[in-house]
């Protein structure tokens, strides 16, 4: 970052200003609780090496995390099987959409993490003998990753396990072909509890910057996981975290990402620092409108890009 722009100093509220003026977009409403978000809502966050932690307005409203938990609930399934779920699920993007009722060709096993069907298997992965424990688990975790307790909207959950009609035959298509091992309601209802974790734009922030890190909070200095799972997972994000959208997203902000359906996207700018968009407002990819141009402006700004000069 040599040359940039100071990350403590950076003006936040300029860059929420610029991001509000962009338009276009559509907020989700896959469930009620997606469709009533405001489409003015906008918060960009930064979390850097020294436990500072910067918002911008609006940075303490929560939103539900959605697919934005996918990076961290691949972290927690290679922590909690010691490395096994890189045999479980595939790591190559796909050119699909998020939710495709689709497995890998050959050997059933989901194309990555980031997809639906990765994310149910991750879920289902992550330590514990039954549902409850797993959820109890994966609260736990994010919490850790996060560097304070956060808690699930109830709501979110039951609709999201209520109406995931995809979720529910991906997770069936993969006990038929024998790589779920509890049942499909089961993997269904502790994933959705997972994206309906309630998180705001810098507690998001820290999260990506704990992966960024190597595994090390660096508000609470706790290793939350091994140098090599926080590898895997940043690797992962950088090819597949913005789904059919990921090569562009790498080639114009080069910084690994997670978007989500509520407007949220997470990133992990690797050795330098963790950020968070929040925007409702998504384009045909499911990438937040106001997320993808503040994420681009804080990789030009900030001199983040992964493959940048310097």
């Amino acid at each position: 970052m040599a040359g940039a722009p100071d990350p403590r100093t950076y003006d936040l509220e300029a860059l929420r200003r610029d991001a509000l003026a962009q338009s276009g977009g559509a907020v989700d409403d896959s469930i009620p609780q997606l469709a009533d978000a405001d489409p003015e809502f906008c918060a960009v966050a930064l979390a850097l090496p020294d436990g500072t932690v910067r918002g911008s307005d609006q940075s303490d409203v929560t939103v539900s995390i959605q697919s934005a938990v996918k990076p961290f609930l691949f972290a927690l399934a290679l922590l909690d099987t010691d490395g096994e779920a890189l045999d479980r699920i595939g790591v190559e993007p796909t050119g699909e959409a998020f939710d495709a009722i689709k497995l890998e060709s050959g050997t059933g096993r989901p194309p990555n993490p980031m997809v639906n069907a990765g994310a149910l298997l991750t879920a289902a992965l992550v330590r514990g003998d039954d549902a409850d424990a797993r959820d109890a688990r994966i609260l736990e975790g994010l919490s850790a990753f996060a560097g304070r307790q956060l808690t699930v909207d109830e709501d979110v959950a039951r609709n999201e396990h209520l109406l995931g009609d995809r979720n529910h035959a991906l997770a069936h298509l993969m006990r038929a072909e024998g790589n779920l091992a509890v049942s499909a309601d089961d993997a269904v209802a502790v994933y959705a509890r997972a994206c309906a974790v309630l998180i705001d734009a810098e507690a998001l922030a820290v999260m990506g910057a704990t992966l960024a890190l190597g595994g090390v909070n660096p508000v609470t200095g706790d290793r939350v996981v091994p140098a090599v799972v926080a590898r895997d997972v940043v690797s992962v994000m950088a090819t597949c975290g913005v789904y059919d959208g990921s090569g562009r997203w790498m080639r114009r902000v080069g910084i690994p990402a997670k978007s989500s359906v509520s407007g949220g996207i997470v990133l992990s700018a690797p050795r330098c620092l963790g950020a968070a968009v929040l925007s409702p407002p998504l384009d045909e990819q499911g990438t937040s409108v106001r997320g993808a141009y503040t994420s681009k402006r804080l990789s030009d700004d900030l001199a983040l890009h992964s493959f940048g000069e310097g």
